[in-house]
């Protein structure tokens, strides 16, 4: 009796610092009065907690409120010097690492190129590796003060210490990437699909914030979703949801690089859409070449318009969202020279009531938004762990996410 009453009272104030940290994250600076009131907790509940996490120098005081005659109110907020968070980005053309100081300011950035159609594994874990060395280094950041390294792949990440990596496109089935890290590092690591990480950094702090329900699509060389229900991402039952650009669009039609036929992504991914033009693939600058066609008003940007349109379209009628964000390279190239058609096609493919209540628009966090994205996984952590759990504030916490 006595262990599950400690146990009770540890996760108590376990879930009160998380909280109160939350609301400080999201919401400061504010005071102690204001926290109270804000998220309902007691104010000596939140001295208490507040108490701590200043002890620890996760927050700082930020100076003081305007009084209206009483007492001067200490306001709070995070530091954001306390620790960082490197993001990488495993994408189909490069390897992108990055630093983070908790206000997602970027410290320092390293980035390796791949070939289109070589994604060795081994190779890709030298480049994540080495970026880590490199940020580090450029940044003069300890590497005790880093608090975990996210990373955003490509395919579905199956949960579990080995991180096990499904992408057809890549070549990968059932790649150990979290194993093959871990080997080289002893930082926390945290892995998701680039599609979801890109999504919770657009909710967090992009045109998502403070949707409750919205679909984050990532259209660059392949094509991925993040589906966010009642504020939280859905992953489905082994975190495989999302994986929109595998929807089919067309019985019998273009084969795609996950070996089906008919996949959205053969026909409003960029490498899709390069092919269709007649465009060899293995060798250009595929952003060149998309913008080329884009300016050009090639036919084959036409029809991807309309593919695209219905494939957002299918998105509306089926989860309902109250906004559609359109992130990735190519997704932000073709809705800033075409975003009015695109709404358009979706208007006359979707039913009438979803339609009238969703806004479609574009991302706003740009290319970092994967590294940026993996990097809140680490934030997200630390947001709610047990601060005492790990020497560097981390703790692992039940998630359908491989946390490692």
């Amino acid at each position: 009796m006595f262990d599950v009453q400690q146990r009770t009272v540890r996760d108590l104030r376990r879930g009160n610092r998380a909280i109160v940290l939350r609301a400080l994250y999201f919401e400061g600076p504010a005071s102690r009065q204001e926290l109270s009131e804000t998220i309902g907790l007691s104010p000596a509940t939140v001295s208490n907690v507040t108490g701590d996490l200043l002890a620890s120098g996760i927050i700082v005081e930020a100076g003081l409120a305007d009084s209206d005659g009483g007492r001067p109110r200490v306001l709070l907020r995070v530091n954001t010097t306390h620790g960082y968070a490197v993001g990488v980005d495993v994408g189909e053309t490069h390897v992108r690492v990055e630093l983070f100081d908790l206000d997602m300011n970027r410290q320092a950035r390293a980035e390796y190129a791949l070939r289109p159609t070589g994604h060795d594994v081994d190779q890709v874990v030298r480049h994540i590796l080495a970026g880590i060395d490199v940020v580090l280094g450029e940044s003069g950041v300890p590497r005790e003060r880093v608090l975990g390294v996210g990373v955003g792949v490509p395919g579905v990440v199956e949960t579990g210490p080995d991180a096990l990596i499904h992408a057809p496109t890549f070549g990968w089935d059932a790649v150990p990437l979290g194993r093959l890290l871990r080997a080289g590092t002893d930082l926390p690591l945290f892995v998701d699909n680039g599609a979801k990480s890109m999504g919770q950094a657009e909710l967090w702090f992009g045109v998502g914030r403070r949707a409750r329900h919205a679909v984050v699509v990532l259209i660059g060389s392949g094509v991925g979703a993040s589906i966010i229900t009642d504020g939280a991402t859905y992953l489905g039952a082994n975190s495989s949801a999302g994986e929109w650009g595998h929807t089919k669009i067309m019985v019998g039609g273009h084969r795609c690089r996950c070996g089906g036929e008919g996949c959205l992504e053969a026909y409003v991914g960029a490498r899709g859409i390069l092919e269709r033009a007649g465009v060899w693939t293995e060798t250009v600058d595929e952003q060149a070449e998309l913008a080329a066609l884009v300016a050009a008003g090639s036919p084959v940007i036409d029809e991807t318009v309309t593919y695209l349109g219905v494939g957002l379209a299918n998105l509306i009628n089926l989860f309902n969202p109250e906004r559609i964000i359109i992130g990735g390279w190519a997704g932000v190239l073709l809705g800033e020279h075409l975003l009015t058609r695109i709404r358009k096609v979706v208007a006359d493919n979707c039913l009438a009531q979803p339609y009238k209540t969703v806004s479609i628009g574009l991302g706003r966090l740009g290319v970092d938004s994967v590294a940026l994205g993996a990097a809140t996984l680490v934030i997200e952590d630390l947001l709610q762990a047990n601060p005492a759990a790990r020497p560097n504030g981390l703790s692992p916490r039940p998630r359908n996410r491989a946390g490692i």
